[in-house]
């Protein structure tokens, strides 16, 4: 099993923690993942850490599809590609409807046709076997509609980027899996139970299995946050974790379409699924987080002393070894608690 670890950016005036990034980087740590939702984007911390590190990749955890053509995620790619050695790795997703439409201020469409196609483009334009011309359900290109001048016309890639680039999906649905397994080299599942692998996996071999590809996760990397807070107070490194949950659970989305909500259900939760969307969603969030069950956040995260988190660490090993887990990136960690880990697992 991998490690990597989150980049955290936050703030009136964010700025990435690269004595953090640093320290990973000497422990051995493999990725450092970066995302965006409406604040910073994905791509300009990672360009930073790249320009800093020699070893370690870095990746866009996730780059919002709906935000860029795909031409564009595919000249960014190249780019941080040809400037760093080939260390950049590309995530990308839909993100939801309340940020599609709401921030991008563009439909939010059919997602999985969206995800395999915006793929589909990049992965052309990266072969670069001939000029771009692609013609699918949300995609065309050259444009063709109605108002086009009638100039365009396919163009290849200046450059010459590296088809084998790993491409990520952020994927929590059944659905958002199996276009994963289909399409995609990795997935960065944001909740993850080490004790039911199948939640995720199934999806994803069920999608493979439709491409043709091998019928089990074999050169896929299963890529989960796992939120990680130690300390020798275990219920205060819980409720340093809770208000995150509670967020993702009860606000990000609204109510009659939370993917992460259908998760904690999916996880086994559904009665504080519920209380949690229905008190956030009312503006209790104090009273949502508290809501936040003890052991979800101990199935799904790294919580309190070193010596608990080395005796959780026993059932994340057991999904890699099973196949089921190829990286386990850090939400959160301190370079103390990386290096715990890091101990029990390189």
């Amino acid at each position: 099993m991998q490690l990597g670890i989150t980049l955290k950016m936050a703030g009136p005036a964010p700025r990435p923690d690269m004595e953090t990034v640093l320290e990973a980087e000497r422990l051995g740590f493999s990725q450092v993942w970066a995302g965006e939702s409406y604040s910073t984007d994905a791509i300009s911390p990672i360009a930073w850490v790249l320009a800093q590190t020699t070893r370690i990749k870095a990746g866009t955890g996730i780059m919002q599809i709906p935000a860029r053509t795909p031409a564009c995620a595919a000249m960014t790619a190249m780019t941080l590609q040809a400037l760093s050695g080939n260390r950049f790795l590309f995530g990308i997703g839909m993100s939801g409807p309340q940020v599609v439409e709401g921030w991008h201020g563009v439909r939010f469409g059919k997602p999985m046709t969206r995800t395999r196609e915006y793929i589909a483009v990049v992965r052309q334009i990266l072969a670069r076997e001939r000029p771009l011309a692609f013609s699918g359900e949300e995609y065309v290109i050259p444009y063709a509609g109605a108002d086009a001048t009638g100039l365009g016309k396919p163009l290849r890639s200046i450059i010459h980027g590296d088809p084998s680039l790993p491409v990520y999906t952020a994927s929590i649905t059944p659905a958002g899996l199996r276009t994963a397994g289909e399409v995609a080299d990795g997935t960065l599942p944001i909740f993850y139970s080490p004790e039911r692998p199948g939640i995720v996996s199934d999806p994803l071999i069920e999608g493979r299995r439709k491409a043709g590809r091998p019928a089990d996760l074999s050169g896929f990397d299963v890529a989960p946050y796992v939120r990680t807070r130690m300390g020798p107070d275990v219920a205060a490194c819980r409720d340093a974790v809770r208000g995150e949950l509670a967020l993702y659970i009860g606000g990000m989305g609204a109510r009659t379409k939370n993917f992460y909500n259908d998760v904690a259900i999916k996880l086994g939760y559904p009665d504080a699924a519920r209380k949690i969307q229905d008190l956030y969603l009312d503006g209790k969030k104090d009273e949502a987080a508290a809501a936040v069950p003890d052991a979800l956040i101990d199935e799904i995260s790294l919580v309190g002393p070193a010596e608990r988190i080395r005796d959780r660490l026993a059932a994340w090993r057991d999904a890699a070894k099973s196949g089921h887990v190829g990286t386990m990136v850090l939400a959160g960690a301190s370079r103390e608690a990386m290096r715990v880990v890091a101990e029990a697992v390189l």
